[in-house]
């Protein structure tokens, strides 16, 4: 076997064999232990640095180093005239150090994990932490955080390092850095004391959650600007829980139920309302909403202020979902105010339809054949209602439906205020 196979079958092996000059630089050096030429250099100063150079290591012959959580045993010769020296490192099983397989896992983590010297330069680091400073981990392994950062993260992760060797127990950041781009990033994570080969170091892992709290300015942004819209715009409106429990609200709406704000927080919003057909219609919508059928509805109410006096309202209530949550809250927002609520007596369903056909303008006739009936019918029903509603003429019993709330004053074709859906008269 000639020299040139020889250096083939140790590309293979995890060795390293070199030969140096006089100053210990590499002139030629092989093995597959290290993939590239960069790592190696690193693997000599290392010795150069722990031994005092090549001479250091010739008494006593093999020594076991370490190196990135690695062990090799090495031997470092180095002629007579002192022009060259060679020398090999062979990997061995370090089963003690017991380490291997953590810093394989380390290293493929998509967690930024880091080790640096009590002087700040970096002895290892995994390809995640590198990817932080958008260079590789060869180029960052043995630079200073001073060629890292700027002065002052520097002088900051450095305080942040002395205060892990000084106090010997590992410690929780969340921290700002430097992205190479200028912008800010932020990551949170553990600084911890560590034994890297002689050395006592700082590891640290942690994970980027730069998006993670912009999420979270954006969140907070987007409340303090509700906030002000729902105190300064002077809009009624109250957020319910999925319960009808009053979360937030606003003064206007205070004011309008002649109400203190702080007791109406925290009060079932089932108080508000007077025992009406319109509860139990909008107690339908609200089932709508929370069970996620509806997004948005518009209804009326019969509101009970503090003082027990009854109105009328137009209400719109929204759903909208918090991050994480399975139901929604409602936003209630009063969009409408009518005048002081007149009970009315409760109406039939036909006797409903008969006033939404004749708001509408249909005559006997129409209504008799748009709801399958005979023309002395509707004649009776008529009749009821002018007796029921204290409405003499056909134009005064579609007035008296409005100002009652039998009738929706936002919809058309006429409809009842509590009908199930949108599309029904009554």
């Amino acid at each position: 076997m000639d020299e040139a196979d020889f250096k083939t079958l140790l590309a293979t092996l995890p060795v390293f064999w070199w030969e140096a000059g006089s100053g210990a630089e590499v002139v030629e050096g092989g093995g597959g232990a290290f993939a590239d030429a960069h790592t190696a250099d690193r693997f000599l100063k290392a010795l150069r640095d722990g031994h005092d150079g090549p001479s250091a290591l010739l008494a006593g012959g093999p020594h076991r180093a370490r190196f990135e959580d690695r062990t090799f045993d090495v031997n470092w010769s180095v002629r007579e005239d002192g022009a060259r020296s060679r020398g090999v490192a062979v990997e061995v099983n370090d089963a003690a150090a017991g380490t291997g397989a953590c810093a394989a896992f380390a290293d493929l983590s998509p967690a930024a994990v880091f080790v640096r010297d009590a002087d700040g330069r970096h002895v290892w680091a995994n390809h995640a932490y590198a990817h932080l400073y958008g260079t590789t981990r060869d180029r960052l392994i043995g630079r200073h955080l001073a060629e890292t950062d700027g002065p002052e993260d520097a002088a900051r992760f450095l305080a942040f390092d002395e205060e892990v060797l000084t106090g010997g127990h590992s410690v929780r950041h969340t921290l700002v850095y430097r992205r190479p781009d200028g912008s800010p990033g932020h990551a949170a994570g553990y600084r911890f004391p560590v034994t890297w080969g002689s050395m006592r170091c700082v590891a640290g892992i942690y994970v980027d959650i730069t998006e993670y709290t912009h999420a979270l300015d954006q969140r907070r942004r987007a409340e303090e600007d509700l906030r002000a819209l729902r105190d300064h715009s002077g809009l009624p409106c109250l957020r319910l829980s999925a319960d009808g429990v009053v979360g937030e609200a606003s003064s206007a709406v205070a004011e309008l139920l002649r109400v203190r704000l702080r007791d109406l927080v925290g009060s079932p919003a089932d108080r508000l309302l007077a025992r009406t057909p319109e509860r139990a219609a909008l107690h339908r919508v609200w089932d709508d909403l929370i069970g996620g059928r509806r997004r948005s509805a518009r209804t009326s109410a019969v509101l009970v202020d503090g003082d027990r006096r009854q109105r009328r309202a137009w209400v719109h209530l929204s759903a909208v979902r918090r991050t994480g949550d399975w139901v929604p809250d409602v936003w209630a927002v009063v969009t409408g105010l009518g005048l002081s609520h007149e009970p009315h007596p409760p109406l039939t369903a036909a006797q409903v339809r008969i006033l939404a056909l004749l708001a509408a303008g249909h005559s006997n006739a129409g209504i008799a054949e748009a709801l399958h009936l005979s023309r002395q019918t509707v004649d009776y029903h008529l009749s009821r209602l002018r007796h029921l509603l204290g409405g003499a003429t056909r134009p005064a019993l579609v007035a008296r439906a409005y100002v009652l709330g039998i009738l929706s004053p936002h919809s058309w074709p006429p409809r009842s205020t509590t009908a199930a859906h949108p599309l029904s008269p009554a």
